[in-house]
């Protein structure tokens, strides 16, 4: 039975692809364009659901995940999806909210709480990645220059915010078991527990580059003006936002009860064994 990876060329479908091929499993990355994938590779249209269904259509799982864009384009493909899930009845759906946080009434109107709503309806096996923050924002130029360059690793986070966070080779490591095991449903919480602050981010660099390393608060819009010309002004508005939000919480951790360290006994790595891992 053939697994479909959603965005198997990204940052977190291309991890999830390895480590489903690396087990000896059958796995398709699923993408716009075929051309750009060494291996085998279907042609999707997020916007169709006629296109979806044919790739979902007797997969043993499907993992998904929402790509970057404006809002209102998340909540089209989200419907697309869902639809395409009840069409085609996958055996097995992994959902990843890709740090987007979801309401915790259950009511909440993002793409993100639509699928999950969508997904926990469909009658088909689920389970829902709920990571915070990616460790792979880290290595963006913006960030890991001045680190390496300058010993002084700048986000747009307060010093004493506390987050659960996670990288994309621990949530491929969760979506391959979810994929493969049926038994957990529902939202599995990914991240560091305890959470790290801008200080222990600074002190897993300064322990992988050998280096002293400091932690520097930036402001969101500053931010948000570095990463502009990667990602585009519709990627980045709602992206300093969410930073804009942060500011006022007291921190972003997981729930033990429901994190993959109670429900799957799988804990996420260290910050340099995970810049050890991708040879950063």
């Amino acid at each position: 039975m053939t697994y479909i990876i959603h965005g198997a060329t990204g940052a977190q479908g291309s991890p999830v692809l390895t480590a489903l091929t690396s087990a000896g499993l059958d796995a398709v990355a699923a993408v716009r364009d075929i051309t750009k994938v060494d291996g085998a590779a279907i042609a999707i249209d997020n916007s169709s659901v006629d296109s979806l269904a044919d790739a979902y259509r007797g997969a043993e799982g499907v993992f998904v995940h929402l790509p970057l864009g404006r809002p209102e384009d998340q909540l089209a493909f989200a419907r697309t999806i869902a639809e395409a899930v009840r069409r085609a009845t996958p055996a097995r759906v992994v959902f990843s909210t890709s740090g987007y946080p979801l309401d915790p009434t259950g009511e909440g109107t993002s793409a993100v709480d639509v699928l999950a709503r969508e997904l926990a309806s469909s009658g088909v096996s689920y389970a829902i990645v709920e990571p915070r923050l990616f460790l792979e924002n880290l290595l963006l130029p913006v960030t890991l220059g001045p680190t390496r360059a300058e010993g002084a690793l700048r986000y747009p986070i307060r010093p004493d915010y506390a987050v659960s966070w996670i990288s994309h080779l621990d949530v491929a490591d969760v979506v391959s078991r979810l994929l493969t095991d049926h038994s957990v449903t529902g939202i599995v919480s990914v991240g560091a527990l305890p959470g790290m602050t801008g200080a222990d981010l600074a002190a897993g660099f300064a322990r992988y580059l050998g280096q002293d390393v400091r932690f520097e608060a930036i402001s969101p819009a500053r931010y948000g003006e570095l990463i502009t010309p990667l990602f585009g002004d519709d990627a980045v508005a709602p992206v300093v936002a969410s930073y804009e939000h942060r500011r006022h919480q007291p921190g972003e951790l997981i729930p033990e009860a429901r994190s993959a360290q109670a429900l799957l006994g799988l804990s996420p790595r260290s910050v340099e064994q995970w810049l050890r891992d991708l040879g950063a």
